[in-house]
């Protein structure tokens, strides 16, 4: 079975919804976040960065794509709504760290990491956003050895959190560097971090180490792409 593709309301650009935001209608008629996609009722997708985002709703784009696709006029668009999609990504994101450690598919102390790396077990590396750049270099070394990359630009990504939002969302102490030891378990972690880092902007998403593509898995790998066989605005 295939997976659909949904359309960005304000771009008109095809993803997959895991790519995308889904815009939930309450009933009290606001129109909130729901990035998983599992609040009842009808909803619209939208694929673009925050600041595009505030660029749409100051012009009432957003308003009125809304309402005609929700076939709803009297719709509530929450002042904070761009506040409350960064939250709710983020909050996603890390949830999915803490889902993936507990399944035992992510390696912390830069010990660890540097074995798996130089002996080809690494998919993919991200730091705290305190991680010292010598710390990050060693490691993205290591990671280009055991993956036959030497010379190229692989290296880890910098998260826009500090190491205390990393130790909390593990449930371990100290966490400044993570491996992720498991190809599927890196193309969920990049599924939900993509789609974070997408959305708050690079002038939000520090990067001593590294760019998202480079943190989402090693080298040949690439994110499976959805095969169409809907396009919807509505769900």
């Amino acid at each position: 079975m295939t997976d659909p593709v949904r359309s960005c309301i304000l771009t008109r650009e095809r993803a997959s919804p895991a790519a995308l935001i889904r815009l939930a209608l309450a009933p009290d008629g606001r129109v909130l976040p729901d990035v998983r996609a599992k609040a009842p009722g009808r909803g619209a997708w939208i694929g673009v960065t925050r600041a595009e985002l505030d660029t749409a709703i100051a012009k009432g784009k957003l308003r009125g794509q809304l309402a005609r696709t929700l076939r709803d006029a009297d719709i509530i668009i929450p002042d904070d709504l761009p506040a409350l999609i960064a939250a709710a990504l983020e909050r996603n994101a890390l949830d999915r760290l803490g889902l993936e450690s507990r399944t035992g598919t992510l390696l912390t102390g830069s010990d660890r990491i540097e074995t798996a790396a130089r002996s080809g077990k690494l998919h993919a590396l991200y730091h705290a956003a305190d991680a010292r750049e010598d710390g990050c270099r060693k490691l993205a070394q290591a990671w280009r050895v055991g993956s036959d990359a030497e010379g190229s630009d692989l290296r880890g990504l910098a998260l826009p959190v500090d190491r205390t939002i990393l130790s909390l969302a593990l449930g371990r102490e100290n966490v400044v560097h993570i491996g992720v030891n498991d190809r599927a378990a890196a193309g969920r972690l990049s599924e939900a971090l993509d789609r974070w880092l997408h959305f708050i902007g690079p002038d939000l998403t520090p990067a001593p180490c590294a760019t998202a593509a480079q943190g989402a898995s090693a080298p040949g790998s690439a994110p499976a792409r959805p095969a169409v066989t809907t396009d919807e605005d509505i769900e």
